[in-house]
Formats: C-alpha cells, sequence, structure tokens
C-alpha cells in the first residue's frame, strides 16, 4: 500500500540514472591459477592450436604447410633426373609404338577419368606414389650427421636372418626395391590404399618431431613402423603385430611391439591425421606421380560409371540442401550481390 511504484509503472529515466549511479563498479574476479585449482593437466587446446606453429615444420598437422616430399623433389638436382625418366619413357614407347606421342585428352563425345579418388585412391599406384615419396626423402636426405636411432638401426635390428653388409649404410635403394618392400606387406596384410597415404603422414611426423632423416640403414623399420601405426589407426579390423612376425619371417613379437612402443613416443602419441591434411598429402602425391610420368591409368567414361557418379552428386546434393536453404537470403542488395549457381550436370 506504501509502496510509489508498482511492477506496472515503470521508473522514470531520472529515477533510472540515479539507480545506475548507485551501483558499485564492476570488479572481475582474479584468475585462478592451474596451480591454485589443483589441475596441471594441458588443455587440449593448447595442445591442438596448429595455427601457433610453424607451418614449415609441421606439414603433417597443418593442412596449409607443403609436404617435405613434395619439396624434395622438386629441388634443382633432381629436374635432371626427371627429365632422364622422361626421356626413357618417350624412348620406349616410340620403340614400341611408332609416331608421336599421344596423351589422351577429353572431348565432347569421350571423358577419360581414372578410378582413384580422394575417398577411393587406386591401390596400386598410391603405393607406387608412396614409394617414389620415400625415394626422394632419402635421395635427398640432409647430410648434416642427424642422429640414427637404435631401434631403427637395421644393423642392431636386422628384418631378416641374413647377414647385413657391412656398407649397408652407403648405397641408397632403388625406388623399385621400396616399392616392393612397402608391396609386400600390403598385399600380405591386405592394407587399402587410405593406409598408405596414412603411413606417409607418420612418416613425415616421425622426421619432423624426432628430427631425424630416413637414410639407407633405417629406412626399411621406419616405414614398417609406420605401416603398422596406420594400419591400427585406419583399419576397423587392424593386423595384429604377430601377423607382421608372419610375413617377415625372422622378426620377433617382442621387437614389433619395441618398435611400436617407440614409434608412438617419438610422434608424442599424436596419431590424429585431419582430413584436411589427407587431402593435401593426396593431391600432392598425384602432383608427384604427374611430374615424374607416373600417371594413373586413363579410362573412357561408361554410362555405368556416370549413373554412379550422378548417384553419388545426388545424395552430396541433398546433404547439402538444407545448409543453402539457411544461407539463402530472403533479400540481398544490388550493391554486393552473390548468386551461386547449381547447375545440374545432364549425362545422356
Amino acid at each position: 500500500m506504501g509502496n510509489t511504484t508498482s511492477c506496472c509503472v515503470s521508473s522514470s529515466p531520472k529515477h533510472r540514472r540515479n539507480n545506475h549511479s548507485r551501483l558499485e563498479p564492476y570488479r572481475p574476479e582474479p584468475e585462478l591459477s592451474r596451480e591454485d585449482t589443483g589441475c596441471n593437466l594441458q588443455h587440449i587446446s593448447d595442445r591442438e592450436n596448429i595455427d601457433d606453429l610453424p607451418m614449415e615444420y609441421n606439414p603433417s598437422d597443418h593442412p596449409r604447410a607443403s609436404t617435405i616430399f613434395l619439396s624434395k623433389s622438386q629441388t634443382d638436382g633432381e629436374f635432371c633426373f626427371r627429365e632422364k625418366r622422361k626421356s626413357l619413357y618417350i624412348n620406349h614407347v616410340s620403340r614400341h609404338h611408332p609416331g608421336p606421342v599421344r596423351r589422351k585428352y577429353s572431348s565432347c563425345s569421350t571423358i577419360f577419368l581414372d578410378d582413384s579418388t580422394v575417398s577411393q585412391p587406386n591401390l596400386k599406384y598410391t603405393i607406387k606414389c608412396v614409394s617414389l615419396a620415400i625415394f626422394y626423402h632419402i635421395k635427398n636426405r640432409e647430410l648434416d650427421g642427424r642422429m640414427l636411432l637404435d631401434i631403427f638401426d637395421e644393423k642392431l635390428h636386422p628384418l631378416s636372418k641374413s647377414e647385413v653388409p657391412s656398407d649397408y649404410d652407403k648405397h641408397d635403394p632403388e625406388q623399385k626395391q621400396i616399392y616392393r618392400f612397402v608391396r609386400t606387406l600390403f598385399s600380405a596384410a591386405q592394407l587399402t590404399a587410405e593406409c598408405a597415404i596414412v603411413t606417409l603422414v607418420y612418416l613425415e611426423r616421425l622426421l619432423t618431431y624426432a628430427e631425424i632423416d630416413i637414410c639407407p640403414a633405417n629406412w626399411k623399420r621406419i616405414v614398417l613402423g609406420a605401416i603398422l601405426l596406420a594400419s591400427k589407426v585406419w583399419d576397423d579390423q587392424a593386423v595384429w603385430n604377430v601377423d607382421y612376425c608372419q610375413i617377415l619371417k625372422d622378426i620377433t613379437v617382442e621387437d614389433m611391439n619395441e618398435l611400436e612402443r617407440q614409434f608412438l613416443e617419438l610422434l608424442q602419441f599424436n596419431i590424429n591425421v585431419p582430413s584436411s591434411v589427407y587431402a593435401k598429402y593426396y593431391f600432392d602425391l598425384r602432383s608427384l606421380a604427374e611430374a615424374n610420368n607416373l600417371s594413373f591409368p586413363l579410362e573412357p567414361l561408361s554410362r555405368d560409371k556416370a549413373q554412379k557418379l550422378e548417384a553419388i552428386s545426388r545424395l552430396c546434393d541433398d546433404k547439402y540442401k538444407d545448409l543453402r536453404k539457411l544461407a539463402k537470403k530472403r533479400s540481398v542488395s544490388a550493391d554486393n550481390l552473390t548468386v551461386v549457381r547449381w547447375c545440374p550436370a545432364i549425362i545422356s
């Protein structure tokens, strides 16, 4: 009864100003440190903030950093090597097929496509590209006397009972030798092409984190450790360590376990491969193949394959249809008009 104001009557502006003037200024409370809260664990955002890391040193973590193998393959010393491979290829083709070298190009009536995509790469040619990337790593390695870890030294941990030559660390392996080693493991363990790309990611991450180089003395065990880890991370039904002992008859399970443990420790247990990093490695491998005349096989686009591509396109279109509706505005200004056109592809 004695109140001068009610819930239905608003106070005057002068009265509101007087109320604000009586409010105490906001004083933020001091933040508690992790020692005060009893938590000394590093937050996940601090560990995975890749934007704060130098891009040139983290190609396996940062999607915008250039891959190491592509940089090594583009050195001036390898230009003559690529030109030599190209000339040998042209001479081989011209010897067996007289006439000018012809390359397949798409036309209005025929479209040439390879069967390799970023989600389903071609297994054979992906292994060839990965082997070629490892070859460039070994051939153009840094000769500054970087340390050689014992766990990867083939002299201390041989993969076979045959005696290791005394000059085992002097001669660089050929690309065919690397390809046969990787192909044997992938064929026996029935691994996928995506696993080969993840293997290369782990290999470059190991070289970056551990600050070592891959050389003739350790390349087999480094590749083996990367394949072992990639198969367990990527495949749902991973190959056990004892299964690799059946492929490599003279290696023990204890040696495989120790190789996997130290490989993980050198990676700082960072086995995450973002999709952007995976896609970057895939397309860089295609660039490497193109530069070395290792083109993926091209085939004419058939009606069945065109219908499959159209079905996949429809699924993606339905998936992002709702997102496009949310992004579409009811009215836009003619001064800054941006229209996204969606043109359906018609395949007759």
